[in-house]
């Protein structure tokens, strides 16, 4: 009789169990760790809507790249960097980072030659060496081409329609590889800055790096935003392969650094 007792006791405990884990809320996961936060979601900049400017530095990656990096990251600013292959290969570091960090990549030859003094196969050469090792390096090709010195002829138009870029010059400039002088650079760079403006600089040049928090405040303040290259353009228009922007009535040689 007590084993009876005893069954039906253990069999009632076990329905109520039962019952209790039916009209229990499903468990709740931990909150811990706070609740789930969606990803940010990057604001493309309407150059149509508010003033851009992009800042442009040629003959990179330059020792004092990872500097500039820095700062620009700091301001949420975005540039358009022409490198050449040869310090492509000896600093892929700041190459890499440049991509990661969402800035454009522009073609500026291996070894920075005069391109009207050298044979044809010569330029393809220079252009497609440094593809190959920007592409190895940072994973992305480059998406433009600055002719060393911004010479260029019918010629390198030719080839630059061949790979498919667009030839990208410059109508305002820093002379930061003429005076390296921070306040010299500074002043030039806000006398020539202007709505939708390509600038030319360097970041091999130290003071160019150095400067560049304080002009970067200063062009905030007039309320630029710095973008690159592409992001000037209008209603996603595209440079077309061989185009020559910006309006090449400006005279590039006058601006563009000698060989370094």
């Amino acid at each position: 009789m007590a084993r009876h007792h005893r069954a039906r006791l253990t069999l009632a405990v076990a329905l109520s169990s039962a019952l209790l884990g039916l009209a229990a809320p499903p468990a709740q996961a931990s909150t811990d760790q706070g609740p789930k936060k969606e990803p940010k979601k990057t604001t493309k900049i309407d150059c149509a809507k508010v003033k851009c400017i992009a800042l442009t530095f040629d003959d990179g990656p330059g020792k004092y790249a990872d500097k500039l990096l820095d700062t620009f990251k700091k301001h949420k600013a975005k540039a358009t960097f022409f490198l050449e292959g040869q310090y492509v290969k000896s600093r892929p570091a700041f190459a890499k980072r440049m991509v990661t960090e969402g800035h454009e990549i522009g073609n500026h030859s291996y070894t920075h030659p005069h391109f009207r003094e050298i044979s044809d196969y010569q330029i393809r050469e220079e252009l497609e060496s440094t593809a190959e090792i920007v592409k190895k390096v940072t994973g992305k090709s480059p998406t433009m081409i600055r002719p060393p010195y911004g010479e260029f002829d019918e010629r390198v138009v030719s080839i630059a329609t061949e790979m498919g870029l667009p030839i990208v010059l410059w109508n305002g400039g820093s002379r930061d590889w003429a005076t390296k002088n921070e306040d010299a650079i500074y002043k030039e760079v806000l006398r020539s800055a202007k709505r939708d403006g390509v600038i030319l600089m360097h970041d091999w040049v130290q003071q160019t790096v150095t400067v560049m928090p304080r002009l970067l405040t200063a062009l905030e303040k007039q309320g630029y935003h710095m973008v690159t290259v592409t992001d000037l353009l209008r209603d996603g228009r595209k440079l077309e392969p061989g185009e020559i922007y910006p309006d090449p009535d400006v005279q590039p040689s006058e601006l563009e650094s000698p060989a370094v």
